[in-house]
């Protein structure tokens, strides 16, 4: 049997491919969006894909399933379970060639068999698929792809539904759901392998670990939330519902569009080479929005183009685009380029597909050596927070987790967590200087751009919120 994980360490997101050696075909299982990577794969390892599965609809990023049902003469494994509104909306009325599956229910690749296994909780219609090598002699599973269910060190969240997707009262009977699969989980063999969908950095649950993969077993005994499966069914549900982290602003949409209909891809974007003067220009109005991917945010702060957001290329990219951007708007990079390619895939995985030039930093270096007229942001650290918070014209914004605010933070701050900001920008005054604050900068400055493009009179707060005591402690 062929086996491969294919990482996007960008949203901490695992597709797999696994193919039979002896027949050349293969599956795909939880693949993305752009899905040219996983042809290329499959054509090295002299594999064909003949079926494209899903463990459940996803929120966190577009599916690839019908991109490749639309490009390959595949069949589409998905789940059949958790009621007619689960039931992937776009693969109905007989266009694709789809294989409803049911709890139990069992489907082969090659000499490869997957038996299905319902695991409500993430989601009502979540399955995992048992893998047996049959064409190796094997009669037993080798491993299970549990998808959102189970990951190493965590279990998929059960509140998306209501935080994410809107519907009211949801997340206590997803999780008394998920402490039911978790038993139905604890019956499987400790030596069974475990292959997640997703590992650290996901905002699926609240503690996933960077291990890639794990056992069952490995699972049983260190998993802290397995382990509060142990303690009964309320205290579970108490345990798994608090502290999940706030879902970016997006999530909903992924939801709605996975169900729905993932819109066609077909060739990436191709943004072409600017010079600023055009790209300037050209995100002028009608909606357009700059993201200025450079990592180094105080260069940002010191000069940027009029309105820009600050997305840094590294793994909160995707998270503060999906969260600030709008699938209408036309995007315009501040990029190296030999980062260009993957930062558009980022950008179409999340449905942000009209990506249509970019620059360099170097260029726009140049640009502001010139002469040419930038943007800059106040920058402060903590002691100028302490001079300036209580006076009457300013206003302090904290952009952490709501359980992060509620652990210590700077007295009267407004608590609107980063990836939630697009949506409640009236809570924030436009009469007031206002003092953007996180736990070491990296949030702070996104939300700030956002802010500053919003009309906001900002002061960015580079500094370790650690340097902040209680307020009871704090100078007047």
């Amino acid at each position: 049997m062929f086996f491969r994980q294919i990482p996007d360490p960008h949203l901490a997101q695992y597709a797999y491919l696994i193919g039979c050696q002896r027949t050349g075909e293969a599956l795909l299982v939880d693949p993305e969006r752009d899905v040219d990577r996983y042809l290329e794969l499959a054509a090295e390892e002299g594999l064909r894909i003949v079926g494209v599965a899903e463990t459940h609809i996803h929120a966190d990023f577009l599916s690839g399933a019908r991109e490749l049902a639309e490009r390959l003469d595949v069949t589409l494994y998905l789940s059949a379970a958790g009621g007619p509104e689960w039931q992937s909306e776009w693969a109905q009325g007989g266009r694709y060639n789809v294989r409803p599956l049911r709890d139990g229910d069992v489907f082969t690749i090659g000499g490869i068999e997957l038996q299905t296994l319902h695991t409500p909780g993430h989601t009502p219609e979540h399955v995992c698929f048992l893998v047996v090598d049959r064409g190796a002699g094997a009669n037993e599973p080798i491993g299970i792809f549990t998808g959102d269910f189970v990951f190493a060190g965590d279990l998929g969240r059960p509140d998306l539904l209501e935080t994410a997707a809107g519907q009211s009262g949801a997340k206590e009977p997803a999780a008394r759901a998920l402490f039911r699969s978790v038993q139905r989980f604890l019956e499987l063999p400790d030596h069974l392998q475990v292959w997640p969908a997703h590992g650290a950095g996901s905002a699926c649950g609240k503690a996933l670990g960077a291990v890639p993969t794990s056992t069952v077993g490995y699972e049983r005994r260190f998993n802290a939330a397995i382990a509060a499966a142990g303690r009964g069914e309320d205290a579970f549900v108490a345990a798994i519902l608090d502290g999940q982290p706030e879902p970016p602003l997006y999530f909903g949409r992924m939801k709605r569009l996975n169900n729905e209909g993932v819109p066609l891809l077909g060739a990436l974007p191709r943004p072409r080479t600017l010079t600023v003067n055009a790209l300037i220009e050209r995100a002028r109005g009608n909606g357009a929005v700059v993201l200025d991917a450079r990592r180094d945010r105080r260069a940002f702060m010191r000069g940027h183009v009029q309105g820009s957001l600050h997305a840094p290329f590294d793994k909160s990219f995707p998270t503060i685009a999906g969260s600030y951007v709008e699938p209408e708007q036309v995007v315009y990079l501040v990029i190296d380029r030999d980062r260009v390619d993957h930062a558009v895939r980022d950008l179409v995985r999340i449905g942000l597909d009209r990506v249509a030039g970019y620059v360099t930093p170097a260029a726009l270096a140049a640009y502001a050596e010139a002469g040419g007229p930038l943007r800059s942001t106040e920058v402060i650290d903590f002691d100028g927070v302490r001079r300036r918070y209580r006076q009457p014209d300013v206003a302090v914004l904290d952009v952490r987790s709501a359980v992060e605010y509620g652990a210590g933070h700077v007295e009267g701050a407004i608590n609107v967590p980063h990836t939630r900001l697009a949506a409640q920008l009236e809570r924030i005054p436009k009469d007031k200087d206002v003092l953007v604050y996180c736990r070491s900068g990296g949030r702070a400055a996104a939300a700030s751009a956002l802010l500053e493009r919003a009309g906001r009179r900002v002061i960015y707060v580079d500094d370790d919120v650690a340097r902040w005591t209680q307020p009871a402690a704090v100078p007047a």
